[in-house]
């Protein structure tokens, strides 16, 4: 077992091959995914940016690393101007390239610099963060395989929290990585005026009828979840759209172990 000890990052091993790499110092808990092939390894997100994720990766393996960005939200993309190869939906291109309209960078250096429980870096300055722009190196699409060498990742586009968000599923091990579609602990956000309600409950939908699910990891919160939720996460979509509140200005909709915010 590989064991990192560092300031800001916490490593925790799934399996010989496959690491989360959490952000616990921050109210947001963000989590990364590296998955360790025989001929390359993905990072799924790059985190918050507050520090330098590639000190340990780097630390984790030598092979050349694939970025696959679930959504280009700030507190996913922190670190990708640390790598080369960086693979987005299509969707979201121009988001990566130029920023997300609309969102003022007042807001975003206020959320990134609050609520702060560890020491952070002396590179960070939330007065002066800026979050990445950049030309992806790939574009994705619903389907997409991604071969890292006897490890097989699929590709599935799943809108909703915002245009070009996607789940990755690892066919070799039956893990779900669900970036900020599904997870425990706050309220799935569907309230962003770049959100839609009504992509986002259908893609809750789509995931919850994938089989073999082994273990689901979300991007936030708890760090592994019970497949069992998928089954909760269908009845949720059908009493959701029972009720008719799927659009923005519901509120929060509590079921048994997730929540959702419209």
């Amino acid at each position: 077992m590989k064991v990192i000890h560092d300031p800001w990052f916490t490593v925790e091993e799934i399996d010989s091959a496959t690491y989360a790499i959490s952000e616990y110092g921050h109210w947001e808990k963000v989590h990364s995914f590296l998955l360790i092939g025989e001929e390359r390894a993905a990072l799924i997100d790059t985190g918050l940016g507050i520090d330098n994720i590639k000190r340990i990766i780097d630390q984790l393996t030598t092979l050349p690393i694939l970025v696959i960005t679930t959504h280009v939200h700030v507190d996913h993309i922190g670190s990708h101007g640390e790598f080369e190869t960086i693979l987005v939906h299509k969707n979201e291109k121009e988001w990566l390239a130029h920023g997300i309209k609309g969102l003022p960078i007042e807001q975003i250096r206020k959320d990134i610099g609050r609520d702060i429980t560890k020491p952070t870096p002396e590179s960070f300055d939330p007065a002066t963060y800026k979050p990445f722009q950049g030309e992806p190196t790939e574009l994705l699409d619903d389907g997409d395989l991604i071969d890292l060498g006897n490890r097989l990742l699929t590709i599935f586009h799943t809108p909703g929290h915002s245009p070009g968000h996607i789940c990755i599923l690892d066919n070799s091990r039956d893990y779900l990585f669900t970036g900020d579609l599904l997870y425990t602990g706050t309220p799935i956000y569907a309230f962003y005026p770049t959100t839609d309600p009504e992509k986002l409950v259908n893609s809750l939908e789509k995931i919850a009828f994938l089989e073999g699910i082994q273990q689901i990891f979300g991007s936030h919160n708890q760090l592994g979840i019970d497949p069992i939720i998928l089954q909760e996460v269908l009845e949720a979509v059908y009493e959701l759209r029972r009720k008719d509140v799927i659009r923005h200005g519901t509120g929060i909709h509590n079921f048994k172990t997730f929540s959702v915010q419209f």
